[in-house]
């Protein structure tokens, strides 16, 4: 799939994971300490804190340009949410004039769901006809999230947006995640209401 991707000018090849982010848990840490082990202390949950423990966001590696794109929503990830994510994948890549995304992703209940699997269905249906951006998926074996590179990413970023001193705001944490990746926080994806 990789080759493919890389043979044809007008296909793209990305990773695709979803992340939790939580304004409470700390990332582990490692560094040299003569006396104790640095430990970063998981913040205190706040009952009148209007703000979730933690905010969700999918994310795509995409290796031709080593960039990561993140949208944010919310909630948690479910079906609804994953199309709507594809949906705006697909709208950027035709932007840049390209024809396939060929998507590489977990076995995430929302990724096998019918839902998920009908919408590419009829997405792909509708990108033959006016000539929009198809979807190939490959689904990675279960357990295995050594063979995504995004995940990797995930771990250094949590690093990176770590405040020891006090909690995030769910703004906050996910500005800083944005400007981690170097990606503009764009609206979050929610689920519609009929």
């Amino acid at each position: 799939m990789i080759r493919l991707a890389e043979a044809h000018a007008a296909w793209v090849l990305g990773y695709v994971d979803e992340v939790w982010w939580s304004r409470l848990a700390q990332p582990r840490l490692h560094t040299w300490s003569e006396d104790e082990p640095l430990h970063l202390m998981e913040h205190a949950p706040d009952k009148h804190d209007p703000d979730p423990k933690a905010v969700a966001c999918y994310g795509v590696l995409r290796p031709d340009t080593q960039q990561i794109w993140l949208r944010f929503v919310e909630g948690r990830p479910v079906s609804a949410l994953t199309t709507q994510f594809l949906a705006w994948g697909c709208e950027q890549l035709y932007a840049e004039g390209k024809k396939a995304w060929l998507l590489v992703w977990d076995n995430a209940s929302w990724h096998l769901s019918a839902e998920v699997r009908n919408w590419i269905r009829a997405h792909n249906r509708l990108a033959r006809q006016s000539g929009g951006v198809r979807l190939l998926v490959c689904q990675l074996p279960s357990r295995s999230p050594w063979l995504n590179p995004i995940e990797p990413r995930w771990m250094h970023g949590k690093r990176a947006v770590a405040e020891p001193e006090r909690k995030l705001t769910a703004q906050e944490l996910t500005q800083r995640v944005c400007d981690y990746y170097g990606f503009t926080l764009l609206p979050h994806l929610s689920k519609k209401v009929a």
